[in-house]
């Protein structure tokens, strides 16, 4: 998506560690417009699904789901990292482990809002070594819903995370794929003809 590409380019930072910085539009500042034009490119991308849910996990996520979900018509679900006491019973929960943040966090959902009835596109802000996904999708699997695809904003092409949740037979989307890029310089390169 040329749009978020050329926003990249602009405002994000290549930090040392493989770490791209976007909090000034995406995951800290949000810029909502932008969002929405991420949300109808998801819709574009996934036409034809018979898609009734989408989940993310929380905190980045949040905002893209909650623009893609306005688009579908469709309501969000974010699995929480901690246990609330408005989580009821038993709720399906994984352990997943975030690039970003260097650890690993429970997961969670609530039964009573995933369910076998379900057909789920999860959507991230970011895909790097895709453990967060692969929760994501374990999470619909123990519910017996149906994952039709996963959109991601930015998925880093150089890291494993993509192509092991496409080895799963998920359909993913990516909106920019990142091929390299380089703390010292600040070069960024895209992934061209997908």
């Amino acid at each position: 998506m040329k749009l978020l590409e050329d926003r990249i380019r602009r405002d994000g930072v290549v930090a040392p560690g493989q770490v791209l910085k976007v909090d000034s539009f995406l995951n800290h500042q949000m810029d909502v417009e932008l969002f929405w034009a991420m949300g109808q490119e998801f819709k574009r991308l996934f036409a034809g699904a018979p898609i009734n849910k989408i989940v993310t996990i929380e905190a980045s996520g949040i905002g893209i789901a909650c623009i893609a979900a306005a688009v579908f018509h469709v309501p969000v679900v974010f699995a929480k990292k901690s246990q609330t006491k408005n989580i009821d019973g038993n709720p399906y929960q994984v352990t997943v482990e975030s690039f970003t943040h260097g650890r690993q966090y429970q997961v969670m959902i609530s039964r009573k809002y995933l369910t076998s009835a379900d057909h789920v596109l999860l959507i991230d802000d970011f895909m790097a070594n895709g453990k967060a996904m692969a929760g994501l999708i374990q999470l619909v699997q123990m519910a017996g819903a149906t994952v039709e695809g996963a959109g991601v904003a930015i998925e880093k092409g150089f890291q494993p995370g993509g192509d092991a949740i496409r080895r799963m037979g998920i359909h993913v989307e990516s909106l920019a794929i990142i091929e390299s890029m380089n703390a010292e310089t600040g070069e960024i390169i895209f992934k061209e003809n997908r």
